[in-house]
């Protein structure tokens, strides 16, 4: 197994692995594609970052003594950039899928706690569209795990032999009785791109998507998930505790764009899903669990 490559409080520079992903990759045929069990760790990282209050604002979370659920993904973002941009990782990093996101916070994160992070590939496994394999985060707090996602992945790669009997009929969409709509502004891929450091073309601006295929640019998935936590977060009956928040990704949100946060209210959990203005395509479709 590699080595695990080790970081000090502060994080690797972002500028020269984004450099990094201009280099070509060996094209991956058939079924000979390997995840190396690379990892990486920061550690004593502070959770009060410059950026920390400005990613409030850009996903509308509400300032407080505690870290919005999903801000340590952003503190772990160098490290997943520098496994995906490693020499031995085989993939480019254009063009991955990003597929289902699930957080498990052990307990409420103070702002201005010291964590220390790790970040490892894991979980590989072949499908019929491809390889898809997870991102594993670990954030612990005085040695205690108090935080956790696994990040799923695709890699394109159609199975030849598979056959395709047309267009799948899409299931049937659940019906939530609690909706609020939400804009998301043409700028906003640039503004979580300033607080997260992800600054992937699709999600920038209409003319660099458009060479990845989009009509117009598209808003990170991440935020989506946030900005639907943070007005969750604002209703009734919400639970600032321990808790687990999975999605699912869908459909793309088109910048700018209109949407709807719809969910469902429960004892020991909230279905959620974000759909688009018309309310008959999801975006992305989740639920919360507290434990």
């Amino acid at each position: 197994m590699p080595e695990t490559l080790v970081y000090h409080t502060t994080p690797p520079a972002l500028l020269p692995m984004y450099g990094r992903t201009l280099l070509p990759k060996q094209k991956q045929t058939g079924g000979d594609v390997s995840i190396p069990e690379l990892s990486a760790s920061l550690l004593g990282v502070s959770t009060a970052g410059k950026n920390l209050k400005r990613y409030q604002q850009v996903c509308g979370f509400a300032a407080g003594s505690h870290l919005p659920v999903t801000w340590p993904h952003v503190l772990a973002f160098p490290l997943h950039l520098t496994l995906l941009t490693e020499k031995a990782f085989p993939l480019p990093l254009l063009g991955l899928v990003h597929l289902r996101n699930t957080i498990t916070q052990h307990r409420p994160i103070g702002t201005g706690e010291n964590l220390d992070l790790s970040v490892r590939l894991g979980n590989t496994v072949k499908s019929d569209r491809g390889v898809e394999f997870d991102l594993i985060t670990e954030a612990r707090s005085a040695g205690k795990l108090v935080w956790e996602e696994a990040s799923t992945t695709l890699f394109r790669q159609p199975d030849g032999e598979s056959k395709s009997s047309g267009k799948k009929t899409p299931p049937e969409l659940e019906r939530y009785p609690n909706t609020e709509n939400f804009k998301a502004p043409e700028s906003i891929g640039r503004q979580y791109a300033r607080v997260s450091g992800d600054s992937n073309p699709i999600h920038m601006h209409a003319l660099s998507a458009k060479a990845f295929g989009f009509p117009r640019a598209i808003a990170h998935g991440m935020w989506t998930k946030a900005h639907a936590l943070a007005l969750l977060e604002q209703q009734e009956g919400w639970q600032a505790s321990a808790l687990s928040i999975s999605c699912q990704f869908k459909k793309p949100l088109l910048l700018p764009g209109t949407a709807q946060l719809n969910w469902n209210t429960g004892e020991t959990g909230w279905d959620y899903q974000v759909l688009n203005a018309k309310g008959d395509a999801p975006h992305l479709t989740g639920r919360v669990d507290w434990f």
